[in-house]
């Protein structure tokens, strides 16, 4: 075989071996997140995100620490139910903002997925998840 066939040979045989690497890793990734398979968090579409957030707005506004708000996707177009509850906890004061702990339950299709994020009030009055 001439050199720069056998050359060109290698080169086609590493490129199909990086894209068969990248592949395993692709699946070995995706087989890793196996575990959220089923769960709400997997049902829920963005409206029903927003839903969330605009539960989570309003119980951090109003609820007192350890006082739940209920929430659901009523009337998001998603044909999966899912509810759950919303509940600050303590607040305290970071990097100058009010922030508050907060529990996020949700339940789909007889699953129950929990978060437990910080949010703080922003200047425009808004709560943001604070990055952990």
């Amino acid at each position: 075989m001439p050199i720069h066939h056998r050359a060109h040979a290698q080169a086609c045989i590493r490129t199909i071996a990086a894209a068969a690497l990248a592949a395993a890793s692709a699946g070995a990734f995706a087989a890793n997140l196996g575990f959220l398979n089923n769960t709400p968090i997997t049902y829920m579409k963005q409206r029903d995100l927003q839903l969330l957030n605009k539960a989570a707005q309003t119980a951090l506004e109003t609820k007192k620490d350890g006082e739940a708000l209920e929430w659901n996707n009523e009337g998001a177009g998603n044909p999966v139910p899912v509810s759950g509850t919303v509940t600050p906890h303590e607040a305290f004061e970071s990097d100058g903002l009010k922030c508050r702990k907060i529990t996020l339950v949700a339940n789909a299709k007889g699953q129950t997925q929990t978060w437990m994020p910080t949010a703080c009030r922003q200047a425009d009055g808004k709560w943001k998840l604070k990055k952990q």
